[in-house]
């Protein structure tokens, strides 16, 4: 006869295990999970990609042979020794220099009229923002067409007595032109973020020097620029990293990054070596290329631009 003791211990033995969780434990498992489902997408997506490419970097990669002997460093020294990609780069440099100051400055003198203005301040903002959320294909096919050299803005330069420009025909002039399309399809996001910024500054510091005697650009200069610096480093960082990476703008006003190649950036060519050439280990080794140039150019930026400033 099985004792009650012996039947008690052979129904534990039989009940499925289960962990019982409070209500704070139960929060917490599912905050993490729901912050664990985007970061697996990141690594999936981003982070794997990415080591990938240094492997394929280091490979004769052809994509029609099963084999992709190791080739060490010599997809990296076929690029520098190659006038086209030095090129792209010399290009890629100049967009970032004329860029960023250029977007800047924009952004901030259009944030800060705004900033003073007392009526239709929405108004304008909304004006400002829409090229921003505007398709680069079309803003770009528009640039294109006023600057053709029967199109609009040379009509214009005609009737005041001024020569026609090539503009984006001339090797000299067509890097600024895009660069200039860029930067005027920015302004609005840049004055979005400069707005934030401004509103952020307590009047008191502008009374405060106002009394003490201090003009309008004293004001400007030792209180507005100190304060937005954390906004003027995002900014920064977000137009530096467009123009390292400036692709859809050329692709749409250019012949083929011309003229003379004058504006083929990096990106471009890696486009150009992937999908025209199927070069895929000189397209990953300059991958590689401008994944060192953005962290360099991100940090020194960081370095520079990273102050604190207190009142």
């Amino acid at each position: 006869m099985i004792s009650n003791a012996t039947r008690s211990r052979a129904s534990r033995e039989r009940r499925p295990l289960t962990i019982r969780l409070n209500y704070r434990a139960q929060r917490y498992i599912f905050i993490y999970l729901m912050l664990g489902v985007p970061l697996l997408y990141f690594l999936l997506t981003r982070l794997i990609p990415i080591l990938y490419s240094f492997n394929i970097s280091l490979r004769e990669w052809d994509v029609l042979s099963p084999e992709k002997p190791y080739v060490g460093w010599a997809n990296f020294s076929g690029l520098f020794a190659d006038e086209a990609f030095r090129k792209s780069l010399a290009n890629t440099f100049l967009f970032v220099a004329v860029g960023i100051p250029g977007q800047l400055a924009a952004g901030l003198v259009v944030a800060l009229l705004l900033h003073n203005a007392n009526r239709l301040r929405g108004f304008f903002r909304t004006v400002y923002f829409i090229p921003y959320v505007t398709n680069i294909v079309a803003v770009s096919w528009v640039f294109r067409w006023l600057l053709m050299p029967n199109g609009w803005v040379n009509g214009q330069l005609l009737n005041l007595g001024l020569p026609a420009q090539p503009f984006l025909q001339s090797p000299d002039q067509a890097p600024f032109v895009v660069a200039l399309s860029m930067i005027w399809q920015s302004v609005g996001f840049q004055m979005l973020i400069f707005l934030t910024g401004l509103e952020g500054i307590p009047k008191m510091y502008h009374e405060a020097a106002h009394i003490d005697g201090a003009n309008a650009w004293r004001r400007f200069r030792h209180i507005t620029v100190p304060l937005l610096n954390p906004v003027i480093l995002f900014s920064a960082v977000i137009a530096g990293i467009s123009y390292l990476q400036a692709f859809s703008h050329i692709v749409s006003m250019t012949q083929d990054g011309g003229p003379l190649n004058s504006t083929r950036t990096l990106v471009y060519h890696i486009y150009k070596l992937a999908f025209k050439n199927f070069d895929m280990g000189s397209a990953s080794a300059a991958t590689v290329v401008l994944f060192v140039l953005i962290l360099a150019f991100t940090l020194l930026q960081l370095k520079i631009l990273n102050r604190k400033v207190e009142y």
